[in-house]
This record gives structure tokens, sequence and C-alpha cells, in this order.
């Protein structure tokens, strides 16, 4: 047993009290440490919030120097701005005056032709060509020519005229024209093959009896067959070499009957699209103030617009909708501007005030979220029946096929050098076909089938995909998916078949938008007035090349299995192009409906038509392209932009990004390869209250001489151009 301590414990009890006593001083040295840390966080924290607020004062304090700095020069940069949009009404009048001029050219010529904008003149020819008779195919071919040019150069006007210099007697007359005179051409075309089927027993095929024929050119191809011999043998003919021809059935084969397949390059059925008229005065007056307090700060003055930089702004106004589309609304209001009285210059601002809104309207693609009563009606209407096309998402492309069963005439007879033809009033008559079913002849399932058609698509047209056959209801005055019994596709051989249980006329349906919206786009100076707008859309890549005040198509990824050699390649005006492009299947032009069928960027319109009108004064010397971060950049707009003198393309980390609001332009600090969007500046750099100055900052002297020597109809073209394509809302 161990010996008991004097103080009556072991040694094990005294270790065990040292160990306590050391668990309490270590205990107490953490609480120690624990707070003193604390502490420490504290001061740290507090001192970091301070230099946080501190970087946040002085950054408020940095960003109130540039926006004061910026408002100082505001007043001069939109001066400037001012005295260089002058170029798009000095474009405006130039056009004026060749409109003009073309007129009187037509005048002296006294070619015999008539004049489309005068009323006498049109009503002379038509009445002319309407009393004149007994013309062959050839004559009529020859004389459709000269048709189709009038018509060509009526939709012109429409289009290019602006609004406030049409009445709405002036646009009544020359639709009423264009009907006309495609009413006119339809009858010609009738007469025309009624005469050929009188002569049908003399260009007989030797091997079958009937007549076959083909006839084209440009414009049209005829396809003919006159069931002479009624040898219920022939029921299925193809044409020639190619692949265009028909089944009928027995009924048919057996009757006095003709098939014409009638094929024009043109579309006459279709409704022609609504030409909008300018507003009334009245009407825009009560936006005229809400637009003047987001467009000017009290506390700044803006460069008045005088009467020829108001009408250049309304006329470049209106080519915001694609040239084959319904116009956009004017005002027709003469501004004037004064600088001898304070009272006239401020009408003149509540004018441009008043031209500004209307620009707005102009635009005619406002964003879809701001516009929900116009987006639901709009696709209400297209679904109201399932089987009728909306033209609004939809088009006929390829031209018309007009499907026929003809009476067969009665033939000419030789008789002792005398030519016999019995006339029949009344001109070319329908075979009715199934017959109106009678309870003498009851109709049975089998007595009356389908007839099969096999139409060729041109090469000059571009599907992208499987198109829709349509067919014309002539009651209802729409296309229609319905009455087609089978459909056949052989898109690599251009070969579309189906069966009707009556005839028609025929056409594809292509959606509108199917290039929308764009995957990217680049705008690429040449040379001096002269540049490139690339667009990249799902199914290809698109070149539009403009020079002056033209435009061509220069290149199209397409393969070799399309002929375009009547667009690639040639020079033409902007609407010009813009028709012809629609008619290919190259439709990269947004209508006034389009935000209803793509997704777009909702962006201020405004804002996008001045970022347009600045960058097409850069396009000489600066390369402009699509952003990734515009969709995330709210009503503002963000694309990339860089200086291009001596190089075809601009490097990838050349870019620099720049965003515009309409009130103030910035240079980015962020790049196209940033994990996320931000609005921070880049370094050095300072707010302006234009783009245009914005990117003249980083312009070399070269590259300023170049802008300065730029033609104004180039400048014009461009932002036409731009405003056609909305590559900042569509891609």
């Amino acid at each position: 047993m161990a010996p008991k301590s004097k103080k009556g414990g072991t040694a094990t009890d005294k270790k065990k009290r040292l160990s306590k006593l050391e668990r309490l001083k270590q205990q107490q040295e953490e609480e120690e440490k624990k707070l003193q840390e604390e502490e420490e966080a504290r001061l740290k924290a507090e001192q970091e919030a301070a230099e946080k607020l501190e970087r946040k004062r002085a950054e408020k304090r940095k960003w109130q120097v540039l926006v004061e700095k910026d408002l100082q020069r505001r007043t001069d940069e939109l001066e400037e701005l001012y005295i260089l949009e002058k170029c798009f009404s000095e474009a405006e009048k130039w056009k004026k005056e060749v409109r003009v001029l073309s007129k009187w050219e037509h005048y002296v010529e006294c070619d015999g032709t008539p004049d489309p904008s005068v009323a006498q003149d049109m009503n002379t020819f038509i009445s002319l060509w309407k009393e004149k008779g007994n013309e062959d195919i050839d004559d009529v071919m020859k004389e459709s020519k000269l048709v189709l040019n009038l018509i060509g150069k009526l939709q012109l006007i429409l289009l290019d005229t602006p609004p406030y210099e049409l009445t709405d007697e002036q646009v009544a007359q020359y639709q009423g024209s264009i009907l006309e005179l495609r009413e006119l051409l339809h009858l010609k075309f009738n007469e025309a093959t009624e005469t050929l089927l009188k002569e049908a027993s003399s260009l007989v095929d030797t091997d079958s009896g009937n007549l076959a024929k083909i006839i084209k050119d440009e414009n049209i191809t005829l396809y003919v067959w006159a069931n002479l011999k009624k040898n219920p043998k022939y029921k299925r003919l193809k044409f020639g070499d190619t692949e265009v021809g028909f089944e009928i059935p027995k009924a048919l084969a057996t009757s006095d009957t003709a098939i014409r397949i009638f094929h024009t390059n043109y579309d006459h059925i279709s409704p022609l699209p609504v030409i909008r008229r300018p507003e009334k005065a009245a009407v825009v007056e009560t936006v005229i103030e809400d637009s003047a307090e987001k467009e000017t700060p009290q506390d700044e003055e803006v460069p008045q617009a005088g009467p020829e930089e108001v009408t250049g702004n309304q006329e470049m106004a209106a080519s915001a909708v694609p040239a084959t589309e319904i116009k956009t609304e004017e005002s027709t209001i003469n501004l004037q501007k004064s600088t001898t009285s304070l009272k006239e210059e401020a009408e003149a601002k509540k004018e441009e005030t008043e031209t500004k809104s209307l620009k707005v309207e102009s635009l005619s693609v406002v964003p879809v979220a701001t516009l929900p009563e116009k987006l639901s009606d709009a696709v209400a209407e297209a679904v109201v029946d399932e089987d009728a096309v909306d033209l609004k998402g939809f088009m006929p492309l390829g031209g018309i096929y007009h499907l026929n069963i003809l009476q067969l005439p009665p033939q000419c007879k030789q008789i002792k050098g005398w030519t016999i033809v019995e006339l029949i009033s009344g001109g070319l008559q329908n075979f009715v076909y199934p017959p109106e079913i009678t309870d003498d002849a009851p109709e049975t399932e089998s007595s009356y089938p389908p007839i099969e058609f096999i139409i060729e698509i041109n090469k000059n047209v571009v599907f992208f995909e499987k198109p829709m056959v349509a067919r014309w209801d002539a009651e209802g005055k729409s296309w229609r998916t319905d009455g087609f019994v089978k459909l056949f596709y052989n898109l690599k051989e251009r070969i579309v078949s189906f069966s009707l249980e009556s005839v028609y006329p025929v056409t594809l349906i292509q959606d509108i938008h199917i290039h929308m919206p764009y995957e990217s786009w680049e705008l690429r100076p040449l040379n001096l007035n002269e540049a490139v707008l690339n667009i990249t859309t799902t199914f290809t890549d698109i070149d539009i090349q403009i020079k002056d005040n033209q435009c061509m198509l220069a290149a199209v990824e397409l393969g070799d299995d399309y002929d375009l050699s009547h667009l690639l390649g040639k020079w033409m005006t902007l609407t010009s192009l813009i028709i012809a492009m629609k008619e290919t299947g190259l439709n990269v032009f947004p209508s006034e409906y389009s935000h209803a069928y793509v997704a777009v960027n909702n962006k201020d319109p405004l804002v996008e038509m001045k970022s347009y009108r600045q960058m097409a004064l850069l396009a000489s010397a600066f390369s402009f392209s699509w952003s990734k971060w515009n969709k995330q950049s709210g009503s503002a707009v963000v694309f990339k932009a860089s200086e291009l003198l001596n190089k075809e393309y601009v490097g990838d980390k050349e870019w620099s990004l720049y965003m515009f609001n309409g009130e103030r332009a910035q240079k980015l600090k962020i790049n196209e390869y940033s994990e996320a969007f931000s609005e921070e500046l880049q370094e050095d750099t300072e707010f302006h209250s234009t783009l245009y100055h914005m990117i003249k900052d980083f312009t070399s002297e070269d590259a300023l001489k170049k802008i300065r020597n730029t033609n104004y109809l180039f400048i014009d073209t461009v932002c036409k151009l731009l405003l056609s394509v909305r590559v900042l809302t569509y891609s």
C-alpha cells in the first residue's frame, strides 16, 4: 500500500489537479485568442467596407465627372452629328430628282410605251390591247414582257416613293392599274391558248396522234396537251425531256379535252400588299410630349432639325420595312425651321420630336413584350383556319402553276385552199370535272378518280425545307393546303407530284422567316464607298455587297444544284434586290409582322434607327459585327466594332465591344469571351452622346480621312440595308 503524503494527498492526485489547471489555462488562452481573432476580423471587415465604400464613392465621383463631361460636349456632338446626317436628306433629294428626270426622259424618248404613272396612258394601253384580237402565243409572249415591265415599275413606284409624296388617289390608281394588267395578261394567254388548240390537228405528235407542246421564255412555261385521238391508252404523259406531266382518268382520256399546265414565274394571284397611309397629324400629337421628355434632357440643347433633314428622316424611316412588304407610317406634316426667333425654334424642336416619335412607329417591328394585344391578334388571326395559308408568315415561292382541263375547240379544216373553223362564243372553255351529280348519272367512288400532276421546281428558286403545296381558293381569296389526295416530294430531282379531285392554280409555299433569327452578321468595308454585309443563317451564308447607291448579291452558299445567274453578281437598287432575293427564297428582310413569328431581341426601335444611321457614317473604315451580349443588354444595343483599312478581316482579338442606348455610347470592359455581361467601362475611356463620336475616339487619321470622303449615296444605301435586315433585333 502506497504511503500517504503529509498533506493527505497522493502524487497521482496532485498530477490530476495540475492537469485540470493546465486545461483551464489553455481554455482561457483559446478564448482570448478567439476574441482577438474576432476583433481583428471585425476591424478588417470595417476596413474593407470602408475601402469598398471609398471605391464606390470614387467610382461614383469618376462616373459623375464622365457624365458631366459628356453633358458639356453633348450639344457640340449633336450639332456635328446633325450636320453629318444631312447626307440622308441629300440622298432623298437626289432620288427625287432622279424620279423626275426619269419621267422626263420617258416623255422625250417617245418610244410608244406608256408611262405607268399616268392614268390616261395606262387606260389607253389597256384598251388598245384588249381590243386587239387574233394574237398567237408568240405575240402575247412578246407583249407580256412589256406588261410585266409596267407592273414592275408600278410596284417600284409604290415601294420607293416616300409615302408623304403619294396621295391616296395615286395609290389606288397604281394598284388598280396593276390589277387590270394582271387580269388582261392572263386573258391574253387564254386567248392565245385557244388559238393554239384550234390548230392542234396540224401540230400533232406522229406517235400518239395528239398535241403535246412546250412553249417557254424567261417568264412563263406553257405545257399544252390536246386529246385528238381520245385513245384511253394515252392517260399518262410527260412533256418532252422534262418530268412535268399528268395522269388522267379514263373519263377524260376519252373526251374532247385538253390539259394545260401554265407555269408563270410571277405571282399574279395573291392579294396585293396593303400600302399603309400616313397617320393624320392629330393622331400623333399625343405622343409628342412623352417623346420629347425621353429624347432631350431639360437642361440640354439639341440642334434643331431643318426641313431637309426632317424630310430625310421621314424617308429613311420608310425604308425600315422591307421593299415588298407593307409600307410604314409617315407624317405628311411639312416641317420648317427658322433660326431668327425663339418661337420658331421651339416649334421646330417640337416638330423634330414628332418626327422622332414617328420614326419609332416607322420601324414597324415593336418589341413583342410591349404589344401583347397586337401579337395575340396576329397569332389568333393566323390560326383561324388551319388549312388557309397565313401570308404574314408564309409566301408563295417559285411562281404559280395554273392547272386547267379545257374543252377542245373545233379544229381548223383545210378545204380547197381555204381554212375553215367553227367559231364558238365565250372563248376558252373549262371542262367541268368531276361533272355535276344528277339523278340520271349518280356519282360513285370510282367514277371520277383524282387527277395526278407532276411539276418541276425551277433551279432559280431555293427551298431550304420541304415546301407546302397550296391551291388557290377563288371564293375565299386565299391559298389553302387541303384538297390534295396525295403528295410526293423529290427535292433532289426538284419534282413534286400530287393528286387533285378538281383543278386549281397551285403554288409551293415556304416559311417567310426560315432564315430568322440570324446566327451572326458582319458589315465589312472593302474600299471607299464599298462594303459587304455578311449574314449567317441556319441554312446558308449570304453576302450582300454595296457600292455607291447600288447593291448586289455577291455570294451565297448553296452548292451546284441551283442557277441564280439572274441574281448573283447583278448590280441593282436596294428595293429591286430585296424583291429579287425574296422571290428566290433568300428572305432576310423582316416585315412589320415578323416579331409575331420569330424570337427577337427586344430593342428600342429608335435606338436601333440611330445605331444604323451612325454605323453607316463609319462604314467605309469600320467593321461592325454581332455580339452575344446584345441579347442581355435590354433595350440598348451591343455590338463589336473595329477599324479595318488594310486587311481583309478583323482578328478575333481586335474587336471592341460598344453599347448604345440612344442617349449615351460607351466602350465596354468585357469582351466576347467574358463569363458574364457587365456595363463597366473600358479603362481610360469616356462616355459620348453619339455612337459616332464614341468610335471616333479610337479612329486613326487615315480612317477619319476615308470617313470624311465617303459619298452620301453610299451612306444612305448602307443605312437602308441595315434597316431592311434589322441585324440588331433579328440575330
